[in-house]
């Protein structure tokens, strides 16, 4: 039997097929239409390149705040659905408005209707072929986790989670211990029908999640067995970051420096002085623009919040750094009578009318007065409170890591976690500040810069 692995799509192999396929199916099915009913606005000539590439580049950045290549939104048909309306919908609203990239408004508006609907049509016949085709289980990758029963479940748990085509089928155990509450579904293999198992399961991959101190003589010669043979055998944490895209921190141990090997651009100058730039750019933007939208909250805060409108409170920054945030209240006055405490989900204290600022992220704008003095970035780990830094570096390996670089406005932690509301909660936004942190570059930061946008569309803003 072949030792390669059958046929599987990485993840980011499925959001580049994604997005070629999107484009692709767009700009056929214009083709097709004009040939069937010659309207001139679809018609696609040499001396239209132009528009094409304008409307692919609309397209794919409205397709990224929509959140049409999320890979778990892709295997769903009706959120496709949906998000493709709101995509689409979009592209063509900024495409027909900005006639000096584009062809001129057709006499005929039935042709936009056309526009639309061709469009619309294309993606959702090539999406559903994905659906079927790409995303069904003939595709997904079968894994075998060497390393401790106790923990198997909460690996396979957050592998398929981060990726559906991800799927655990078993492990081997580097313990003598075989408790009696691991997934029931997950295959038990023993060291000496590794071989055979792999062959009998059609295994894709195996994930080594043990330390090297747990790895045997038998099971060492056989993983290497395994490897002369061409068979992929990779190691969890390494894996775990690329599918999660978190550093896993539980995992490492002390030699945390072979894990994180922080990303260059924390001490390039280039990438430092363009997002410096960038920052002063938008921060004296959103100023500006707040200006008219002030007057709006200043009456709302009248009316339905009582209160001071702004508050300032201590923070810790680059280096372990205190300085004061700034920000618009959103919760009663004297919130924290009783003392400092954690802000959660539905925390009785915001009020109606701060509620509305925390979706919509308007609390937040008062911070670019932070990044203009050089406190905060636009994007980094968010700033906490230094009663929190004190009880949480004392419970969470590495947690004072994320003073590294300068706290940001918006960060890889807010567009992919969840709300933080216990200490769980706050060690996998840890993990997503890490990789940031790690992985930090410019195509990085504008996809959390267009994430953010989906944050705030989706009315999800915490």
């Amino acid at each position: 039997m072949s030792w390669i692995p059958k046929i599987h799509f990485e993840i980011s192999e499925r959001k580049i097929l994604l997005r070629v396929f999107d484009l692709a199916s767009i700009t056929l099915m214009l083709i097709l239409v004009y040939s069937l009913f010659h309207f001139d606005y679809l018609k696609i000539r040499y001396s239209r390149w132009g528009w094409i590439l304008v409307l692919w580049l609309y397209y794919t950045v409205f397709a990224a705040i929509f959140e049409l290549y999320d890979l778990q939104k892709a295997a769903s048909f009706q959120t496709t659905l949906k998000n493709v309306l709101l995509t689409v919908s979009t592209t063509v609203l900024f495409f027909i408005l900005t006639p000096f990239v584009t062809p001129v408004l057709p006499d005929n508006r039935l042709q936009i209707l056309m526009f639309f609907g061709s469009m619309v049509a294309g993606i959702l016949f090539w999406r559903y072929a994905y659906i079927k085709l790409v995303s069904a289980p003939r595709f997904n990758k079968r894994i075998l986790v060497v390393g401790n029963s106790f923990d198997i479940n909460l690996i396979a748990a957050n592998l398929h989670r981060a990726d559906p085509n991800y799927r655990v089928i078993g492990f081997v155990n580097t313990d003598e211990v075989h408790p009696e509450d691991f997934d029931k579904r997950l295959k038990a293999i023993e060291v000496h029908n590794l071989i055979k198992a792999i062959k009998r399961y059609t295994v894709s991959e195996i994930v080594v999640a043990s330390s090297a101190k747990g790895v045997g003589v038998d099971l060492y010669n056989k993983l290497l067995v395994l490897l002369e043979r061409g068979f992929p055998i990779r190691e969890y944490t390494q894996v775990y970051e690329e599918i999660t895209h978190r550093v896993p921190v539980q995992h490492v141990e002390r030699d945390f420096y072979k894990y994180f090997p922080f990303s260059r651009s924390n001490k390039n100058r280039f990438y430092l002085f363009i997002s410096r730039l960038f920052n002063a750019i938008f921060a004296l933007c959103v100023v500006f623009l707040s200006l008219f939208i002030f007057p709006l909250v200043f009456l709302g805060n009248l009316i339905a919040n009582r209160g001071p409108l702004f508050y300032t409170q201590e923070r810790v920054g680059l280096n372990g750094k205190p300085f004061n945030i700034i920000k618009l209240r959103t919760m009663i006055v004297d919130a924290e009578a009783g003392g400092a405490q954690y802000a959660s989900k539905a925390d009785r204290r915001i009020t109606p009318f701060g509620k509305i600022l925390r979706n919509l992220r308007i609390d937040e704008i008062p911070q670019c007065i932070n990044i203009l003095k050089g406190e905060m970035s636009l994007i980094g780990p968010r700033p906490e409170r230094p009663v929190f830094v004190k009880e949480l570096s004392e419970k969470i390996p590495f947690y004072e890591i994320r003073h590294a670089v300068k706290p940001g406005l918006t960060g890889w932690a807010q567009v992919r976690g969840r709300y933080a509301e216990s200490v769980d909660d706050t060690l996998e936004k840890l993990q997503y500040d890490l990789f940031y942190i790690k992985h930090r570059n410019l195509f990085l930061d504008l996809n959390i810069l267009l994430k953010t946008i989906s944050t705030v569309v989706y009315y999800r803003g915490q």
